[in-house]
């Protein structure tokens, strides 16, 4: 499974979602504060903007905390400049990483993601290390046991919802489409009643590195570190975990 989904999956495992909301919803409000500056705070006219509304919505933010965060970006309300950009690097075992940041001080922001990766035996790269590597979809990821449908099922109803792409591991089913289908796709499986444990676009990974034990547990821990980071949206990697090495790692804990 391609490195995001695979650590939707091992977050899921762990139960760890719902631990940080605070540190979500102060994201969430970062990403809607930068789409109603830069197209607008309507989002029946700003296709970011509405995008950004329906991701806090689906993860239970505030009503209030939606609007504030479009009157920061509209200029209704004081707030911070924020930038947006990508750095790129290495992690554990080779694996490549893709994050999406957000942030007031790109020097600082520098600063404590190279010192960040380099406590994880990992470090940043130059622009275009490894963008290459992946590809812009839309990621739309089920948790089976949230509906009544079997594996199968769901994956038929995804293809007919127009998906491109479908994975599985365990409890899981990750569905992939083209960005232009994504709010598409993403819209009629809503209808259909399937509850989403993350829907976005992703940069999926052409190929993935199986880690072993030791940089397994590594990654993990980065992948934390590097979530728990303020200016960090997103994470993207191409690492895979193997089964019986997630279950040696789990029995540790």
């Amino acid at each position: 499974m391609a490195g995001h989904s695979k650590w939707a999956n091992i977050k899921h495992r762990k139960q760890k979602q719902d631990k940080k909301r605070g540190k979500l919803f102060s994201k969430l409000s970062k990403k809607i504060t930068v789409a109603a500056r830069n197209g607008g705070g309507d989002p029946e006219m700003n296709a970011d903007l509405a995008f950004a509304i329906d991701k806090a919505k689906d993860n239970d933010m505030p009503k209030e905390n939606i609007e504030r965060a479009i009157k920061r970006g509209t200029g209704e309300l004081e707030g911070v400049d924020y930038k947006e950009f990508s750095y790129e690097g290495y992690g554990p075992g080779g694996v490549a990483l893709y994050l999406d940041i957000m942030s007031d001080n790109r020097n600082r922001t520098a600063s404590e993601i190279r010192h960040l990766l380099s406590e994880h035996s990992g470090n940043l790269g130059e622009e275009g290390c490894v963008a290459w590597m992946f590809d812009r979809k839309g990621q739309i990821i089920i948790n089976l046991d949230s509906t009544d449908l079997n594996e199968e099922e769901v994956m038929m109803e995804a293809i007919e919802a127009g998906a491109e792409d479908i994975e599985t591991e365990d409890n899981l089913v990750t569905v992939y489409t083209e960005t232009k289908k994504f709010h598409d796709v993403q819209k009629k499986l809503k209808e259909k009643g399937f509850e989403f444990i993350e829907a976005d676009l992703a940069m999926v990974p052409n190929n993935v590195i199986e880690l072993d034990t030791s940089d397994a547990k590594k990654m993990i821990r980065l992948m934390e570190d590097l979530e728990d980071h303020d200016d960090i949206q997103e994470v993207y990697s191409n690492f895979d975990i193997p089964g019986d090495v997630m279950k040696e790692i789990e029995n540790e804990e």
